[in-house]
This record gives structure tokens, C-alpha cells and sequence, in this order.
């Protein structure tokens, strides 16, 4: 994958029905592992992400390859501390399409520091991080509603 072919633009509406179609691949839940519970509820997961659109705390911006949606990437804010999540259409995993998202959002959102969390066995979404700079800082566990249970959690930092 080339990385000019990776492009973000700022998210609307209608590219919600993308993400919630994106996020109920199995496979890509159980990797995420910390998912809502409401997440198989298109009107619930289109009224939340609506919010979250009007929110001026959320950088949210639509991943595209070749014009085509495959994911999307956010800065949103925990108790007043940046963190980032993205989440990439299953069909183009192992092609840098992350890391190379992940790279142009760094140059568009100032916020810094900035957290990345990962469920302890998503060594993809571990290498995207890195590769963007971020470095391991420590673990949590928690409840993975994917995986009703609880798991560990690698937290990666962006200075």
C-alpha cells in the first residue's frame, strides 16, 4: 500500500453506515476486545457516533483508500486527556493502510500527549502505534465486552 493512496477527510453522517457495517466483523471485535455493548444496534450506534460528531472535543476523520471508505480515526478525550482509536475494514489488514492513517492524522491533530490502548494480544494494532511513535508506557486490565472478559491492556503514549 502506498501511502498516498491513504486519505482522511473530516467524517459526516452518512459514513457511519461504513463503521457500524465495519464493526460488526467478528474477527476484528474480538481483536478490539473493549467494543460498546450496544454495538449490533445500527440506530443506537448512529445516534452515539452523531453525538460524537458534534462533540468539539472529537477529531473524527474517515479513512480512504483510492476514495473508497475502509475505516475511520479519532482523537477523543478521557478525563481531559487525549487518546486515539481507529478501527480499519477487515478486507485491508496487513496492507499499512493503519499506520499510514495513523501518520497523516498525527500531522492534523496537536493534541499531545496522546494515548493508544490495545487489547494485550493485538499485535497488529501494537505495531500501527509504534510505528507512529508511540511507546509503551503500561498495562491495565479490564472487562472486554467482546470477549466478556477481563484482559489486559498494553497503554502506548505520544509525547
Amino acid at each position: 500500500m502506498l501511502i498516498n493512496q491513504v486519505k482522511l477527510r473530516p467524517t459526516e453522517k452518512p459514513d457511519l453506515d461504513f463503521f457500524f457495517r465495519f464493526q460488526l466483523d467478528a474477527e476484528a471485535n474480538y481483536l478490539a476486545a473493549f467494543t460498546p455493548q450496544d454495538q449490533a444496534t445500527r440506530d443506537a450506534y448512529v445516534e452515539k457516533f452523531t453525538r460524537f460528531l458534534r462533540d468539539p472535543a472529537i477529531n473524527m476523520q474517515t479513512i480512504l483508500v483510492d476514495e473508497l471508505i475502509v475505516g475511520s480515526i479519532a482523537k477523543f478525550e478521557v478525563e481531559e486527556k487525549a487518546e486515539i482509536t481507529y478501527w480499519i475494514d477487515r478486507h485491508f489488514w496487513g496492507r499499512g493502510v493503519a499506520a499510514a492513517a495513523l501518520k497523516k492524522f498525527l500531522l492534523i491533530e496537536a493534541a499531545r500527549p496522546i494515548i493508544g490502548r490495545v487489547a494485550f494480544d493485538n499485535l497488529g494494532s501494537q505495531r500501527v502505534l509504534e510505528k507512529g511513535g508511540f511507546v509503551k508506557i503500561g498495562t491495565d486490565y479490564g472487562f472486554a465486552n467482546a470477549r466478556q472478559a477481563e484482559i489486559a491492556e498494553f497503554i502506548y503514549k505520544l509525547n
